[in-house]
């Protein structure tokens, strides 16, 4: 059997997989098993944010495993606690907790926001307000998070306490909120899975004032939007607030596992020895990954993010067969005539690897992508979807 062929029979048939076998890459090309070279806008959903075998990120990474490849949180190890300072530099956060994915990251805030709740009022304020059309894991309590009626199918009886907002409504958040029992509301200022939709400024700030009005926690899922994707290095930067509590992953260590979540001065010490644990967990060669990925992120790159990102919207913005574009920095979503799966099919043949997001084709390329093969891409993208 090949590998296509192996993995349909031995793994759970949770992925809708297309037809490519990925073999091998280097920054914004990868190539499958019979060698075709494909132009990468996907960057394995936002991971890879320097592209494939960067050799900074490799380097780090075995240089590290050579030497601990993993010890368990008893102990203290450099990378972790050098990645640690470094997002809370960023940030402007105060400590960090580290996992093993975005789902495992909202679940610690969750866990954090219900205990900050009960050791300050007691019980009965455990309620969570999120958006609808958001996404925050697929765990049983971040499915439940997760405004999207569809992805709440068969898994039922659910987490109680959360209920869900219409995004950009503030008026409906302040009377969710003044429903009482609230602990905290979480957003996603780009919501990247529900059809890479961002929020408005206004709406966010409203959100914030609410919150600290109430003393409710203002909780942001960066998950996918972090990192420097849209052109900050956190995209809550853009509209001038500070939550209580962040979190981040995917790009986080380059495409090696690893979560965070950031608490900030009203959270820093809700979580105590034996509340929350993690074996893997930041791991030192994750971290050493980490480490080498954050520090890079700098304004350079992500002046170079925005500059990128103006260039795709100004090239589809109008384009025969482009109905709108949305997003910030290189984090794209493409609204076409033709039904998108006949766009990335369309896309894949001629050596052009994109993504969806609902209805829209998803644009997440590296963010280093250099300029000429970016411009190839578009190209390509622009010629499929007007054809």
């Amino acid at each position: 059997m090949n590998t296509m062929e192996t993995t349909n029979r031995y793994i759970a048939a949770t992925y809708a997989r297309v037809p490519l076998a990925l073999e091998r890459g280097r920054g914004s090309l990868l190539y499958d098993e019979a060698g075709k070279e494909y132009i990468d806008l996907g960057s394995g959903i936002a991971v890879n944010v320097f592209g494939a075998a960067d050799e900074q990120w490799l380097g780090a990474v075995c240089r590290q495993a050579a030497k601990l490849q993993h010890s368990s949180n008893y102990y203290y190890t450099k990378p972790q606690a050098e990645l640690a300072a470094l997002l809370c530099r960023k940030s402007g956060m105060e400590s960090v907790f580290f996992s093993n994915s975005g789902a495992e990251a909202n679940e610690c805030a969750i866990k954090a926001a219900r205990k900050y709740a009960s050791d300050k009022y007691g019980p009965g304020r455990h309620g969570i307000i999120t958006l609808e059309g958001s996404f925050h894991g697929r765990t049983l309590a971040t499915l439940t998070a997760t405004g999207q009626e569809a992805m709440h199918l068969h898994f039922g009886p659910f987490v109680e306490g959360f209920s869900y907002v219409p995004a950009n409504d503030l008026s409906a958040m302040q009377a969710a909120l003044d429903r009482g029992g609230v602990c905290a509301v979480m957003l996603e200022i780009i919501q990247g899975e529900g059809g890479v939709r961002p929020l408005d400024c206004a709406f966010v700030q409203g959100v914030a004032r609410l919150c600290r009005e109430r003393d409710v926690l203002l909780l942001v899922d960066e998950v996918q939007c972090g990192n420097g994707r849209t052109g900050k290095y956190f995209a809550y930067m853009h509209c001038g607030v500070q939550p209580d509590i962040v979190t981040t992953a995917k790009a986080l260590a380059g495409g090696l596992p690893m979560g965070a979540t950031l608490f900030g001065a009203k959270t820093k010490d809700v979580l105590g020895p034996g509340s929350h644990g993690s074996t893997y967990g930041g791991n030192p060669v994750c971290a050493a990954a980490g480490v080498s990925v954050v520090s890079r992120i700098d304004e350079a790159l992500m002046a170079g993010v925005t500059e990128k990102g103006e260039y795709i919207k100004n090239r589809l913005a109008g384009a025969p067969g482009v109905e709108d574009v949305t997003g910030m920095g290189l984090m794209i979503g493409v609204k076409t005539a033709k039904d998108v799966r006949d766009v990335i099919a369309a896309c894949r043949e001629r050596g052009l690897i994109v993504l969806s997001a609902k209805d829209r084709v998803r644009l997440l390329p590296a963010l280093n992508i250099p300029m000429d093969i970016l411009k190839k891409g578009i190209d390509i993208l622009t010629e499929v979807i007007a054809q």
